[in-house]
């Protein structure tokens, strides 16, 4: 009879080894992407040189936006400031905004996720108003609040409520049955309930609409930012580009945008890893 072989543990002469594999690990994860970012690069220099193209390619837009590029922190006062001061204003915004939604969402979301009635009367309303698109709701809010920044808060608010709001009540009615007998059972008060069962049970839906919102909050950032004009914020900045037909800008702040909103959703998802138990993810 012949003893299976116990494997070696790494020892300290093993590390550089380990550490070359997890690189090669890493750089197969990053060529993919970096290859299908170059080609697409490629193609919009390219068309951008056809006869009759109106947009400026890559190049142009490096060339035309290097300040912006170079010096993001800078600030002269005013709305004169670098994109990172941009981007910073409209981030506070949205997490403003996003907050509320989050906790309004949250709340209304077992509200209703507990109440059938409440469910069936409500869910017809939350379907239409949650279709409607950010900019329509910016001359509404700006009719109602008479103000610019309340009004941008709101249109990041209604934008962002309706995923977390949706999600949590389906997580709520997804609720196994077995769970909820064993609370009556064990006669959880409604305290020791929604903590012990309703909360944990619901939390991957709730994560689920908190990372579809976070991204909806800031896509809807310039929507909320073209009503307030004269101040610090992406969505400002690439309305005054627009008005001063300086293109290259507003492509440099598209792709700043959609890096930010990368990174908003990574940090969610990160979040989510973090907080939920590894079967629930």
């Amino acid at each position: 009879m012949t003893l299976a072989r116990k494997q070696p543990t790494p020892t300290v002469f093993d590390l550089p080894l380990l550490a070359r594999f997890k690189v090669k690990e890493r750089l197969g994860d990053l060529i993919p992407p970096i290859i299908a970012i170059a080609i697409f690069l490629a193609l919009w220099q390219l068309f951008s040189w056809l006869p009759g193209a109106t947009l400026p390619g890559p190049i142009r837009v490096v060339q035309e936006t290097w300040t912006l590029i170079l010096y993001p922190f800078y600030d002269k006062g005013g709305t004169d400031k670098g994109l990172f001061w941009q981007i910073w204003a409209s981030l506070q915004r949205v997490a403003i905004g996003y907050t509320f939604a989050a906790l309004v969402g949250i709340s209304v979301g077992i509200w209703v996720g507990l109440n059938k009635t409440l469910s069936k009367a409500l869910d017809p309303l939350f379907q239409l108003l949650r279709t409607v698109p950010p900019l329509a709701w910016v001359p509404i809010a700006l009719a109602a609040l008479q103000q610019n920044q309340p009004a941008a808060l709101f249109v990041i608010f209604i934008t962002a409520v309706w995923p977390i709001l949706i999600n949590t009540a389906v997580g709520v009615r997804q609720i196994p049955q077995d769970y909820n007998n064993v609370a009556r059972v064990l006669r959880l008060s409604r305290k020791k309930y929604f903590f012990k069962v309703l909360f944990p049970a619901a939390l991957p839906y709730i994560f689920t609409g908190l990372r579809i919102s976070i991204g909806l909050a800031w896509l809807a950032i310039i929507a909320a930012e073209i009503v307030m004009s004269g101040i610090v914020g992406i969505g400002f900045f690439i309305w005054n580009a627009y008005q001063n037909s300086q293109v290259s800008e507003i492509i440099l702040a598209l792709v700043y945008i959609g890096f930010v909103g990368l990174l908003l959703d990574k940090f969610m998802a990160w979040l989510q890893t973090k907080i939920l138990p590894e079967e629930q993810r």
